[in-house]
């Protein structure tokens, strides 16, 4: 059941176990710069994006390396990343929206300020 068929495509880019921990070390050491940077109390300005340029680069270590597409098509790439931007772009549209209804939101009571009978 283990055994490699001759009519089954070979695994075209194996990647070196060294280069494997070492994704998983800077995975790890990102990971404990994201709660350092956390913990820091640094304005909502300034964190925000620190922790999603973080998050960015652990999104890349992990696409790259551990999904392979360092080593694969362009297309593959292509494809990836735009739909990456189509779901960005459909949240950004979205968000952008919020500021339409929010005196709505906030000129309708709150459960706390209607008097129970």
């Amino acid at each position: 059941m283990a055994e490699h068929h001759a009519d089954h495509p070979s695994f075209n880019h194996p990647a070196p176990l060294k280069l494997l921990y070492g994704v998983f070390i800077a995975l790890i050491g990102l990971t404990i710069l994201t709660v350092v940077v956390s913990t820091l109390g640094l304005p909502p300005a300034i964190a925000f994006p620190v922790a999603m340029l973080i998050a960015t680069a652990k999104a890349f270590l992990v696409c790259a390396f551990f999904m392979h597409m360092l080593w694969d098509k362009g297309f593959n790439i292509l494809f990836f990343f735009s739909s990456v931007l189509f779901v960005s772009l459909f949240i950004g549209l979205t968000l952008t929206d919020t500021s339409e209804y929010q005196n709505t939101i906030d000129a309708f009571p709150r459960a706390e300020d209607v008097a129970a009978p």
